[in-house]
C-alpha cells in the first residue's frame, strides 16, 4: 500500500474505531511495521491532524465535535501506591484526567495524554504502570505533578479538588 493511501486509511480506522489503536494492532492491519506506523503518525500531525497518543494508542481528536466542558489544572503530589486512589477520586465524581503534567528543571513542561474517565481506563493505566520497568513522570519532581481535569461543571471540578485535598493529594 502506497504511504498516503496508508495514511488515509490510518485516518480512517482512528475515526471508525470510536477507541485507541496501538501501533501495533495499526501496523498489523496494514502488513507493516509499528515504526512504520509512527512515521506515519508523525505525517499527519504534520499536516494538522490532530492525533493524540495515550497509553492505550492513538486517538483521532476533534475538538469541533465536543461539548464545551469546564477544565481546570490541578497540582497533586502523592506516592505511587496513592496513584490509583487520586485518579479513582477524580473519575468517581465526574472527571476526566486528560493529561499529566511536570515541570521539569532542565527540560522545563513535559505533558502526556492520559484520557482516563472512567475506573476500567484508571484499572489498565495502574496494571500497565505494574507491568512496565519505566517510572511515572512525577518520579522526577519529587512526585509533585498537574492534571489538567475536564468535567460538566465548574462545581464538579469544585468537587474534585476537594476532594484531592480532603485526601492531601492536590496542592
Amino acid at each position: 500500500m502506497e504511504g498516503q493511501m496508508r495514511r488515509d486509511t490510518i485516518i480512517k480506522m482512528l475515526g471508525e474505531k470510536g477507541k485507541p489503536l496501538s501501533g501495533t494492532e495499526l501496523a498489523k492491519e496494514l502488513g507493516v511495521s509499528r515504526q512504520v506506523i509512527v512515521q506515519d503518525i508523525a505525517l499527519l500531525r504534520a499536516v494538522n491532524k490532530n492525533i493524540l497518543s495515550t497509553n492505550k494508542g492513538y486517538v483521532l481528536y476533534d475538538p469541533s465535535e465536543e461539548i464545551q466542558k469546564a477544565r481546570r489544572t490541578i497540582a497533586v503530589s502523592h506516592s505511587d501506591e496513592q496513584t490509583q486512589d487520586e485518579l479513582y477520586t477524580i473519575v468517581d465524581f465526574g472527571g476526566k484526567v486528560l493529561d499529566v503534567v511536570i515541570e521539569h528543571d532542565i527540560y522545563g513542561q513535559i505533558t502526556v495524554d492520559l484520557i482516563l474517565k472512567s475506573r476500567q481506563d484508571v484499572d489498565e493505566f495502574i496494571a500497565k504502570v505494574a507491568k512496565s520497568k519505566a517510572k511515572p513522570l512525577k518520579t522526577l519532581t519529587g512526585n509533585k505533578h498537574f492534571h489538567t481535569v475536564e468535567a460538566d461543571s465548574e462545581q464538579l471540578l469544585d468537587i474534585i479538588e476537594e476532594k484531592l485535598r480532603e485526601k492531601g493529594y492536590a496542592r
